[in-house]
């Protein structure tokens, strides 16, 4: 990603990222395209600034970076918005004061939310070099948790196909999520 020419990289990391961003956005309570705005004055940070990021003992892992500059951009939407006038007691007000305040989850939100991203990009990439069958084998135990005997069952196949099956969809899975992670890798 340090390239700005390697479309592929900003590719695979833009098809993982963007929707982690937009979903926090919209979690924050920002319009659909506020946050679609806000993603992209994300990625133009990030694009200008990753090249100053490196990995390190010492320094963030890259989620927690990114964590800290999508946090800085839904605070900063945020406070630009025009506040609505609140209405009411004194006692109305303390009670909204002692709402928790979020932005102390966007970190942990933006790693899992990038986890399962990663899953679901990963898994589109993948799909088309299995089965029909072995991708539904997988799909309805690992996804869905559905029993592995329930589904050998449901398609006449023995609980060890299943299982066989699942398991290199697995494998094959965690290896298209390598490929992605090491580029932003982060030690947790």
């Amino acid at each position: 990603m340090k390239d700005p020419s390697d479309a592929a990289a900003w590719s695979s990391f833009l098809a993982i990222y963007r929707p982690v961003v937009c979903r926090l956005a919209r979690s924050r309570e920002l319009q659909h395209a506020d946050a679609d705005d806000l993603a992209q004055h994300v990625f133009i940070s990030v694009a200008r600034a990753i090249e100053k990021w490196e990995p390190g003992v010492g320094r963030p892992p890259f989620r927690i970076w990114l964590a800290r500059i999508t946090r800085n951009a839904i605070v900063n939407a945020i406070t630009r918005q025009k506040p609505d006038a609140a209405v009411g007691s004194t006692s109305v007000q303390e009670l909204l004061n002692e709402l928790p305040d979020r932005d102390f989850e966007t970190t942990k939100e933006v790693i899992d939310e990038s986890r399962t991203q990663a899953i679901r990009w990963a898994a589109d990439q993948i799909r088309s070099e299995f089965t029909e069958l072995t991708w539904e084998m997988f799909w309805q135990t690992s996804i869905k948790g559905r029993s592995v005997a329930v589904v050998a069952r449901e398609l006449h196949r023995t609980m060890g196909a299943v299982y066989i099956a699942r398991c290199r969809v697995m494998q094959r899975l965690k290896q298209k999520i390598t490929e992605v992670s090491e580029v932003w890798s982060d030690v947790e």
